[in-house]
């Protein structure tokens, strides 16, 4: 039995082997006041010094039980005791959105500790999950059919959180307690055979460690770390996938659909798994939203989804994932001459005139469009895209649906509706970097031009 000095050096182990400190970090500590909490706490507390950590403790209070309030009061008395200080986060759970109340008081719990770390500048969040907890874990993802991602349980660190206990059995925590004289408090939830967790710790897992293995926690717990190591190995070339595919794009994350389908189905899910978590997206996916993600990579034209708050939408090869909808651009005038800084779109559109001198050479650039001044009516204007929207592409027989312009050039549905119009008068004058309109052309009788040039934000000068 690892107790005293002994139980602190494994922690330690853990904590090194796993790279969770490096010493000289604030660390936020979960303390629920449960064995588990109490045991990091005190571990902590020990390597304090060693390690020059500054220990700041966070007590959710979920209000769910009536023994809330003095599992709260327990925790900040200990704060007191120890020196440690205590803050105490009342959460208000509410289950909504079909999502169980459980699930929903981890979801809130996790974000109190993340709302804390920020407060505080800690680097890292320590909870108390032990060995049992992975092993529990590791069984009830296997009996609900989980694949390896599911399989590999709780990572020991993942981005600011570290679990310092997750190679310690809970029979060690208690019996290290004991010794050392600490009280915790016993949650009575946790001996609730409603939970699945619950019946797994008391009966499923005492009943195989009887009749078929003594040291099943420590084979789920084995079991649960090779699926790890895949995972990572699968996490490090989807995001190397992803800096390689990815563009920021229209204020998301656009990729190639057909160089996703080019990867393995597993690889091209991840890449869009790891496209999730940049846009902070990063709660577990149900089986849906998986299933989903398969669909969007590989071939056809599949609706949107929606997964937590990002939109995932397909427009001919391109996926984009976005947090939402763009804000449609508002109709402004343009000044002539003069400047119209558009900063959602990161543009600003300049107009210049010209008299026709011999030496004005016409320009190529589609970001540039000229027009025969005297003959364009006015005023000038620039918004977006409305419906019934109708365009005469310059060089076209006659006008077509702006819809149908902008389906035929292959730009992508997000983007049209944050494309800027140039109006003149109450015609389109120039789908502004794609096409002018046949709208008042350059000829021989031209004596003044117009100039309007698309400049990106930051730019300096003027492009010619």
């Amino acid at each position: 039995m690892t107790t005293g000095t002994e139980f602190v050096e494994k922690v330690l182990r853990t904590i090194r082997r796993h790279a969770m400190l490096a010493g000289g970090e604030t660390v936020l500590v979960g303390v629920s006041g449960g064995a588990d909490s109490m045991a990091l706490l005190h571990a902590l507390r020990a390597l304090q010094p060693r390690l020059g950590l500054t220990l700041h403790v966070l007590h959710v209070h979920h209000g769910l039980r009536a023994e809330a309030d003095s599992e709260a009061a327990f925790v900040e008395d200990l704060g007191r005791r120890w020196d440690v200080p205590v803050t105490v986060e009342r959460i208000h759970v509410v289950a909504e959105g079909g999502e169980s109340l459980e699930a929903q008081a981890r979801r809130q719990r996790y974000a109190a500790f993340v709302k804390g770390a920020r407060a505080l500048g800690a680097s890292r969040v320590a909870l108390g999950h032990t060995a049992d907890d992975q092993a529990e874990t590791v069984l009830m993802r296997l009996l609900e059919g989980a694949g390896p991602r599911g399989l590999a349980g709780i990572p020991p660190r993942r981005g600011r959180f570290i679990r310092p206990l997750i190679e310690i059995r809970r029979r060690e925590i208690e019996a290290e307690l004991e010794g050392a004289g600490l009280a915790w408090v016993e949650d009575p939830s946790n001996r609730d055979p409603k939970y699945l967790r619950n019946r797994i710790r008391h009966d499923v897992l005492p009943f195989l460690a009887a009749a078929y293995n003594p040291r099943i926690t420590e084979a789920l717990c084995r079991a649960g770390a090779l699926a790890r190591e895949l995972v990572e190995d699968l996490e490090g070339l989807a995001a190397q996938e992803l800096d390689r595919l990815a563009r920021m794009e229209d204020g998301g994350l656009v990729l190639s659909r057909a160089a996703l389908a080019a990867l393995p189905a597993g690889v091209a899910e991840e890449v869009l798994r790891r496209a999730l978590d940049r846009l902070d997206e990063r709660r577990p996916l149900r089986a849906w939203a998986q299933r989903a993600l398969g669909r969007l990579a590989g071939p056809g034209s599949p609706a949107p989804v929606r997964v937590g708050r990002v939109w995932l939408e397909v427009s001919g090869d391109y996926l984009r994932l976005s947090r939402g909808p763009a804000e449609p651009l508002a109709e402004a005038a343009l000044p002539v001459p003069g400047s119209l800084p558009l900063p959602a779109l990161g543009l600003r559109l300049e107009t210049r005139e010209f008299d026709r001198p011999d030496s004005y050479t016409l320009p190529s650039d589609p970001r540039i469009a000229v027009f025969d001044r005297a003959a364009l009516p006015a005023p000038l204007s620039v918004r977006g895209r409305r419906a019934g929207d109708r365009f005469h592409p310059f060089g076209a027989p006659g006008e077509k649906r702006l819809k149908a312009f902008l389906i035929d050039a292959k730009i992508p549905r997000w983007r049209r509706d944050r494309l800027p119009l140039l109006l003149a008068g109450p015609e389109i004058a120039w789908v502004v970097g794609y096409r002018r309109a046949a709208l008042a052309p350059i000829t021989g009788a031209t004596r003044r031009i117009l100039e309007v040039r698309a400049i990106p934000l930051g730019e300096g000068g003027r492009a010619g």
